[in-house]
């Protein structure tokens, strides 16, 4: 009997962590008698005098939100990190290893209207997004050894707040998973002399099998190792390190591929579709000033966590959470219909 990927069960490596993903595409086949939901609407308003992230309103600490008109950063009022805190004493026991943690943790708006989402602003405002992205990351990025940009979009992805808004997160130390990359792009780099997404981006455009948006600075594409069903990762193809090496054309062209790209993802399931994403770029701070980036690339991360409608969700636990990732719909099977949904006219608007 011949393999055939789209059918028998198999594994995949991630290249980028070292960890390997089950893919079961035979369970596809099992029957699903769950109901088709009707479009989501829009029913938040534009203004809500109760929520602490719109303009004018006094946020729980005491604070009022100033009637800001674009986007709006502002420091966490219960940060997970803090600058200043004690250092925790040396441990010789190898059991009982502790370290220092410092660090900023900021709320950053992205509009002052809260029925709005990414997908449904223009690439214009969009465009602003990304260049306060970048003037935070600017900032921040002198002092810490990582700036973590990343938005929880949905009440699924424990979002607290409707709001359209992201959090950074800057911290004095090599987080978990950036440091499992610089471990392993370091060492594709050093055994081939060329980055690894780099390499990464030719063979795909080359397949042509999980490709969903493609233009002359981004392609978008779902990952030969994804593990949720409609996960995607946007890579530079100008082989940039870090979101502030972007030009002003590829800062717009980047803006109207975000755009497309979360207008498919609404448009799948007919719904305000959650996801939490970040960016992954090069390590900063005076550690790394002078550190050799060549190895790395500049990419986002989407993580969904619908499968089936949009209130069917894939949870990670049981074998997932003791033994490996898994997933059943094949990553070429969810890149083909992230490919053909329309990424240009939000469902609302038709």
């Amino acid at each position: 009997m011949q393999f055939v990927a789209s059918e028998h069960p198999h594994r995949r490596l991630n290249p980028l962590t070292g960890q390997w993903v089950l893919v079961c595409p035979h369970r596809t086949q099992r029957p699903w008698s769950g109901q088709q939901e009707k479009p989501q609407k829009n029913e938040l308003p534009d203004f809500d005098p109760s929520n602490p992230l719109c303009p004018g309103v006094t946020r729980p600490n005491g604070v009022e939100t100033p009637a800001y008109k674009s986007t709006y950063v502002f420091e966490n009022d219960f940060p997970a990190l803090v600058e200043v805190v004690p250092v925790p004493p040396n441990s010789d026991d190898p059991l009982f290893q502790i370290a220092p943690a410092r660090g900023n943790c900021r709320v950053m708006c992205f509009h002052p209207k809260s029925n709005l989402t990414l997908p449904t602003m223009s690439a214009e405002e969009i465009g602003v997004v990304i260049d306060e992205w970048i003037s935070q990351f600017n900032e921040l990025s002198a002092k810490y050894a990582w700036v973590q940009i990343f938005e929880n979009k949905g009440a699924t992805m424990g979002c607290s707040n409707p709001h359209p808004h992201c959090q950074i997160w800057s911290c004095s130390f090599l987080p978990t998973e950036p440091q499992l990359k610089q471990e392993r792009l370091r060492s594709y780099y050093t055994t081939n002399e060329r980055p690894m997404l780099s390499d990464y981006v030719e063979r795909e455009l080359q397949r042509q099998e999980r490709i969903v948006i493609e233009n002359p600075d981004w392609l978008v594409v779902v990952p030969f190792w994804a593990t949720w069903p409609f996960e995607t990762m946007l890579i530079s193809r100008n082989n940039n390190k870090r979101i502030n090496d972007l030009t002003l054309e590829q800062r717009q062209n980047l803006a109207v591929t975000i755009k497309e790209l979360t207008t498919k993802y609404d448009n799948l399931f007919q719904c305000s579709f959650p996801y939490s994403m970040g960016w992954h770029g090069a390590p900063t701070g005076p550690e790394h000033a002078h550190a050799s980036s060549a190895h790395w690339t500049l990419h986002a991360i989407y993580y969904p966590p619908l499968l089936r409608s949009a209130t069917v969700r894939k949870f990670m636990v049981g074998f997932e959470l003791l033994a490996m990732a898994q997933r059943d719909l094949t990553p070429e099977q969810a890149a083909q219909r992230l490919r053909e949904v329309d990424g240009k006219c939000h469902y609302l608007e038709k």
